[in-house]
């Protein structure tokens, strides 16, 4: 049966699974975020994946069905999807890499976390030009230029 009095002297108070910084809630640290994003990113791009073949599988049906699939791609919400898409790609694949440098490199272990903030680099490096030309058709024709 549990007990609801103090500890024994000299006991460390019970946390409850809770966090290392002693609240209740896990907040984690930059390795755990990196694991959630990897699983979220796959999961994310399953998704797309999917969805990208029944899309294309329309062609066979009725290729003017289709036609109208492709129309709505060009909507700038779907721009948007399209920019979050390839992050998420991006992030899964530098990711990727990092975890198999940490598991099959002797030393990886050790340097995780500068590897971490390295994809994260690599990252923002490459996703800040490839915003720019994957949105640039968008924001022109949203803002009333181009054809």
């Amino acid at each position: 049966m549990a007990s609801t009095t103090a500890p024994p002297t000299g006991a460390a108070p019970e946390t409850g699974g809770s966090s290392r910084r002693g609240s209740t809630v896990y907040r984690g640290d930059l390795g755990m975020w990196s694991w959630v994003a990897h699983r979220i990113t796959g999961v994310l791009t399953f998704f797309f994946l999917f969805a990208h073949v029944l899309d294309t599988a329309v062609v066979r049906v009725s290729p003017n069905a289709y036609d109208k699939v492709i129309e709505l791609y060009k909507n700038p919400l779907v721009n948007l999807l399209e920019l979050g898409l390839v992050a998420a790609v991006l992030y899964h694949a530098l990711n990727g890499v990092r975890i198999m440098l940490v598991d099959f490199w002797a030393k990886g272990p050790r340097f995780q976390r500068p590897m971490l903030w390295a994809i994260i680099v690599i990252w923002v490096l490459v996703m800040i030009p490839g915003a720019y030309f994957m949105l640039q058709r968008t924001v022109t024709q949203l803002l009333g230029g181009g054809n």
